[in-house]
């Protein structure tokens, strides 16, 4: 779930604390996207000056909801030649967990942002969620993370090659099993052009046969997004064999049944 800190959502912890106990949620997590050694990298994350800021923001939630878990996160981008970055990151809070996700692939280009749509125009889809999945894999088989973020988000503006792509997700599976790297069901592909939770079922059912752990995100941008759709999250992963979730405390795993509801990683 995200903020107002990285200029493209609103609200602060609070407001999303405050939703998310009108839901009778028990536990939430809060995940802004990660800042960059410099500010201007992009203009969707949030500020590396503003890290404290953040953190203070989730603690002010803590103490005025004191019934419900809060968890601190980062959604962090896996770029290589960053790593140490990340590892830098890491190191300045007890975080409970970091989300590794791919938003770019070669040549600079964020595969998601609907500023530069007409990239994908002038390229083979199959070579973006190829590029895309060999940075994914890498992110899996970096020990940064705990859990990887929407994991066919190449889909999103509806660019689905008409080649095999099962190759490219089993290969990423096989990584993140190996490591014990949690995906998750992201319910914000539903509100975009795909109209489709990521990952997309047949992916979800290749990822319960490999082994892979499953978590859950609204990936709210507003507080009226937080658990949006988690019934039919929650569906989905029953369709597709899953019959527990897990959850981040300090970066430690913890396994819990799918027993009728989950809450907001």
């Amino acid at each position: 779930m995200h903020t107002h800190l990285c200029h493209h959502a609103v609200g602060v912890p609070m407001d999303l604390a405050r939703r998310a106990v009108e839901l009778g949620l028990t536990e939430i997590g809060i995940s802004e996207h990660n800042p960059m050694p410099s500010d201007d990298f992009d203009d969707w994350r949030m500020y590396a000056s503003k890290l404290g800021e953040y953190l203070d923001a989730i603690d002010a939630a803590r103490q005025a909801y004191p019934q419900l878990r809060i968890r601190a996160g980062l959604e962090v981008d896996y770029l290589p030649g960053y790593e140490t970055w990340i590892q830098d990151l890491a190191g300045r809070h007890d975080w409970d967990y970091f989300i590794g996700s791919v938003h770019y692939v070669e040549g600079g280009w964020d595969i998601d942002n609907p500023k530069r749509l007409g990239e994908w125009r002038s390229r083979r889809a199959f070579d973006v969620w190829r590029q895309y999945f060999d940075r994914l894999t890498a992110a899996a088989s970096s020990g940064l993370f705990q859990t990887i973020g929407h994991p066919d988000l190449p889909k999103k503006f509806c660019f689905v090659p008409a080649e095999d792509c099962t190759p490219l997700f089993d290969t990423f599976l096989h990584a993140a099993a190996q490591h014990g790297v949690a995906i998750e069901i992201n319910t914000a592909g539903l509100r975009k052009e795909c109209k489709e939770m990521y990952p997309a079922p047949n992916f979800l059912r290749l990822a319960r046969k490999r082994g892979v752990r499953l978590t859950f995100g609204s990936d709210a941008h507003q507080p009226g997004e937080v658990a949006m759709n988690f019934t039919d999250a929650l569906q989905l992963a029953r369709d597709c064999g899953y019959d527990e979730t897990v959850r981040f405390e300090k970066r430690a795993v913890t396994a819990l049944p799918l027993n009728g509801r989950v809450d907001a990683p």
